[in-house]
């Protein structure tokens, strides 16, 4: 079993913490645990990350049973399969839409080609929502495609850029900086204010990516 650890985040918040690595497995358990804690007395809201939960609470609640609730809904292995909809997302591979494939493919040892390959060819889920409006924090990356991040960041990442970063793939739903190593774009609109719902993906949504045209 990880190592598990469950502290104070803020004067009306507790965090509750997996030891890495993340795995579907462990994002199931998370889920239960925030289904079962938004019944708990005092409890507020409830947040599901990735290897972690976090409760905010009121004035009512007594912070010590919340404490030993979250370690007693983690042990009892309750998970929850926060099943969603299938989402693909075309992809266009390699040239200026992907300028960092190649340093994929010189890292892993694997062809340009069988970096799109593998990508497209995998299937994701998507754990939770962060970072910023419509970002997808995703598992299902196959290992033998892990890349380290950039040394130097860009400082505009284009909306739409599909990358890898360590362990994981995503894509940036608007420009802003970023370090992941950029392989394909994809035109797909990730978040949109008055779209109901906003984001095109919700935790559990399985994703797959498609490759529409490679440029290599």
């Amino acid at each position: 079993m990880p190592h598990c650890t469950v502290h104070r985040l803020a004067e009306q918040a507790l965090l509750y913490s997996v030891a890495p690595p993340a795995s579907l497995d462990v994002q199931r358990r998370i889920w239960a645990m925030a289904e079962r804690a938004a019944d708990w007395r005092g409890v507020v809201d409830v947040v599901p990350g990735m290897n972690n939960l976090t409760l905010t609470f009121d004035a009512s609640a007594d912070v010590d049973a919340l404490e030993r609730n979250l370690k007693l809904a983690w042990a009892s292995g309750e998970t929850r399969n926060a099943t969603g909809k299938l989402v693909e997302i075309p992809v266009r591979y390699g040239g200026e839409f992907g300028p960092d494939i190649a340093d994929v493919a010189a890292h892993t040892g694997l062809s340009p080609q069988e970096v799109v390959r593998r990508h497209a060819a995998g299937e994701y889920v998507v754990y939770f929502l962060g970072f910023q409006p419509g970002f997808a924090y995703m598992g299902g990356l196959t290992p033998e495609l892990a890349t380290p991040r950039r040394r130097e960041p860009r400082l505009a990442v284009p909306a739409g850029a599909v990358g890898i970063g360590g362990e994981q793939t995503g894509i940036y739903p608007a420009v802003l900086p970023g370090g992941w190593q950029l392989i394909g774009r994809t035109d797909a609109q990730l978040f949109v204010a008055d779209r109901d719902p906003p984001s095109l993906f919700a935790p559990g949504d399985t994703v797959r990516f498609v490759a529409e045209e490679v440029l290599l």
